[in-house]
């Protein structure tokens, strides 16, 4: 989880100008004198291959007002459409179609040249890759931002180049809402393709579980639908199976009638931070799915000043105020507290990670909960950061997300399933280290000490029996580029993924050349 609570030039290194540059770049057999040419912007230097020439100019050629070269004012936009400056990049040219057609063929110009891409919905996740590259070719989806509700209003047809909120906004005059993000800037595709964490996963199982339908570009240009009824292998796998299969055009989400819901949102200082803790772990046990609630539960830490703070952002269906399943927390003195009821899009405007505000990375595991070693465990990450309090900007957070059972008995019950099958015996908390800083010079060293640290504190979970090697979970959302979610899922279920990516994309389009988010093995 993000855990940030905030209230026209020339082309540089070609010799073509004019209207007709974008024209005059193809040669009859899709080769082009744009390969070897080598470009300068903002973020670095590259060198077009044979491969991402061909696919950038005869993308220009065919959609010359979708198609941005380097160093013009709508590449630069869409460049910056990332929430994690980390993830900026120099893509060879930024194709933004508006319909699932154009995505089609585009994705198969890129494929027959053997150009490597990346695809782009939200651009939240936070590493270098995820959802933008190097020299290849990035297809945003932000143009396909349709919404359209069903007749009797219990499904909803959401395009790719969605943010969470414009969907919660959009449903907000039918009394209606979807699991989607917990922040208004999280993307739709990248958030419901690798599971979804939402306030009310308890009652209505994560965002991939509430799918009722994918419309998917293949690797080839092929369109094809995924349901429970045609090609249901595909729906399963791409029910957390990330972007291994294909480019989704649409999603058809279940909506639920919730008008109204009741938030709390609360603030402690320091000496309230263990029995904070173990609110979160008893929240998580005890989250009975017969009222439809969830939180964001945060800790920061300033090394410098040695200020301690402690939030929860608790959302619960309906109008009952203060919300009463969170009174475990409310039992602790706070700084301060608000509650109110209204709409979800009313509550979710409140709720920004601004795009291009820090550089970010994560680290998540699993756990049992259980407060007294949590309460240890984000002791270790607080002396820890102390190590480190010279990194200027330093944003460090330890989060406690909650994983009720319910939310995995979903995905038992409905006669799908989906990619993860997770045990649905007993709850848990994904706890998550969410670390910014603001200079390129500290990657290295800020990479380094979160996967230090992270897995020194996994360690000390194992050996305090409250997590194992098998029953570790690493969900895709909130995890660090060096780990490996696939790894942490049954491996039959690994293995059933890997004979359907076959099936659909033979060609290799997304093992080959898609590198981004997290893959299966080659």
């Amino acid at each position: 989880m993000f855990s940030l609570l905030l209230a026209g030039s020339t082309f540089v290194g070609a010799v073509y100008a004019g209207s007709n540059y974008s024209t005059s770049l193809a040669g009859s057999n899709g080769s082009t004198s744009l390969a070897g040419t080598t470009v300068t912007t903002d973020y670095g230097t590259f060198t077009y291959s044979e491969a991402s020439a061909c696919a950038c100019s005869q993308l220009s050629t065919s959609y010359p007002e979708h198609l941005y070269f380097p160093n013009t004012s709508n590449y630069t936009y869409y460049n910056l459409e990332a929430w994690d400056i980390r993830t900026n990049t120099n893509p060879a040219c930024i194709f933004s179609p508006v319909n699932a057609d154009q995505v089609a063929a585009g994705v198969g110009i890129i494929s027959t040249c053997d150009a490597q891409f990346a695809i782009r919905g939200g651009g939240h996740m936070n590493f270098p890759g995820a959802n933008t590259i190097n020299a290849g070719v990035v297809v945003a989806l932000a143009g396909l931002n349709g919404l359209q509700i069903s007749a009797d209003n219990t499904t909803v047809d959401v395009g790719p180049g969605n943010r969470w909120y414009d969907v919660y906004s959009y449903l907000e005059p039918y009394g209606r809402v979807v699991i989607g993000g917990r922040l208004k800037t999280i993307g739709v595709p990248g958030l419901t393709l690798i599971g979804g964490v939402h306030y009310f996963n308890n009652k209505y199982g994560f965002a991939m579980d509430n799918v009722v339908n994918y419309d998917v570009v293949l690797g080839n240009g092929t369109q094809v639908k995924a349901s429970a009824d045609c090609n249901p292998d595909l729906f399963w796998a791409l029910k957390g199976g990330a972007n291994n299969f294909g480019v989704v055009t649409k999603f058809t989400l279940n909506t639920f009638d919730i008008p109204l819901v009741s938030t709390t949102l609360q603030f402690f200082n320091g000496s309230g931070v263990e029995a904070f803790l173990q609110a979160a772990c008893d929240l998580s046990a005890n989250n009975d799915p017969s009222i439809a609630a969830g939180a964001v539960i945060t800790t920061t830490y300033n090394a410098t000043t040695k200020a301690l703070t402690a939030s929860l952002i608790g959302v619960q269906a309906g109008t009952e105020s203060p919300p009463s399943r969170f009174e475990n927390f409310t039992a602790i003195p706070a700084v301060r507290s608000i509650n109110n009821v209204s709409s979800m899009a009313t509550f979710a405007a409140q709720l920004d990670s601004p795009l291009q505000m820090l550089r970010i990375e994560f680290a998540v595991h699993a756990m049992k909960p259980n407060g007294t070693v949590l309460y240890q465990m984000w002791q270790m990450w607080k002396a820890a950061v102390d190590d480190i309090k010279d990194v200027v900007g330093l944003y460090p957070t330890f989060v406690a997300n909650i994983d009720p059972k319910s939310a995995n008995t979903i995905a038992k019950t409905n006669g799908i399933g989906n990619v993860w099958g997770r045990d649905d015996t007993e709850s848990s908390i994904w706890w998550q280290m969410s670390t910014g800083w603001d200079l390129a010079q500290d990657d290295l060293r800020m990479t380094t000490w979160i996967q230090k640290v992270s897995g020194e504190i996994q360690k000390f979970a194992i050996a305090n029996n409250v997590s194992s090697e098998e029953t570790d979970f690493t969900y895709m959302g909130d995890a660090g580029e060096w780990q490996n979610p696939f790894a942490t899922m049954p491996a039959e279920n690994v293995e059933k993924m890997l004979t359907i990516r076959d099936k659909y994309d033979a060609g290799g389009a997304f093992s080959r050349l898609n590198w981004g988010g997290f893959k299966l093995p080659y």
